[in-house]
């Protein structure tokens, strides 16, 4: 057994109970110009014609890039639940959809101009080997995009959320958490160049955009709830830090009922030399 082994479980088995979750918690996100993260990623690839989508899910991000006309578009994705999903796409019925590891892409040299991943390069472990395999896909002078988290915004509903999960975890058994999921590089400008560097890509441009989740705060709780770290934990446990989180946004709450939210995300973008 891989050291991976007991993330990528985990990970598959809760995309098979929530195979859509990302694109249902995030699609509704605008940033200030209105566009969501998904089509801030889109717009990074502008004119690539062979797109890849590492960590594709259900496919909503393949069915943005789907909308340039022409497009030959693939996805990998270790949820075949997720997939299942993507395949029903009517945009996606000619896109090559492949259950796989990022670690061993089923595809071969030089086969894209682009590859784009949306809050899942983040997630993924052995980097260096993911990094080598996105170079050895992409053809020279390639693009690879990519969205990874970049916390909460202060002030708001999102970092309020933060600090009662934080408190909840510390008082959880080690037997209700999480593995370990990703490489923090990824998480960093510095971390990134020092991962995809040595696979051949140029320095990387960093980009911070601030995400709006505002909105009722039954809506708020559904899109904060969707992280990874709740899982585990039992329904009594969910049930509290719920209520704590409905309390503890009630002071900020506006006349119109809707509670402020915003997290922000990290734009990081790198050519192949």
């Amino acid at each position: 057994m891989t050291t991976t082994a007991p993330q990528e479980a985990f990970l598959q088995a809760f995309h098979a109970e929530y195979p859509a979750v990302t694109a249902e918690a995030f699609s509704r996100g605008c940033a200030p110009d209105g566009r969501s993260s998904y089509e801030i990623l889109c717009d990074q690839v502008a004119r690539k014609m062979r797109v890849l989508d590492l960590g594709c899910g259900d496919g909503l991000l393949l069915e943005y890039l789907a909308r340039e006309p022409g497009r030959q578009l693939a996805g990998v994705d270790l949820s075949s639940h997720s997939l299942s999903l993507a395949r029903r796409r009517p945009a996606l019925f000619e896109a090559k959809l492949e259950e796989g590891r990022a670690q061993e892409l089923p595809f071969a040299d030089d086969s894209f101009d682009a590859c784009v991943s949306h809050m899942a390069l983040m997630l993924m472990s052995e980097i260096e080997q993911v990094a080598g395999e996105i170079a050895r896909v992409l053809s020279p002078g390639g693009v690879l995009a990519c969205v990874v988290g970049g916390g909460a915004v202060g002030g708001e509903a999102y970092e309020r959320f933060l600090t009662l999960l934080r408190r909840t975890m510390e008082e959880t058994p080690a037997s209700q958490r999480i593995p370990a999921l990703g490489d923090r590089r990824t998480r960093s400008r510095e971390g990134l160049d020092e991962v995809l560097g040595p696979a051949g890509f140029a320095a990387v441009d960093w980009e911070t955009v601030s995400i709006d989740l505002s909105g009722p705060v039954e809506q708020v709780w559904a899109a904060v709830s969707s992280l990874y770290d709740l899982a585990p934990l039992d329904l009594a446990t969910v049930e509290q830090l719920r209520k704590s989180f409905f309390a503890e946004v009630r002071d900020m709450t506006k006349s119109d009922g809707y509670v402020p939210c915003a997290f922000k995300i990290r734009l990081a973008t790198a050519r192949l030399r």
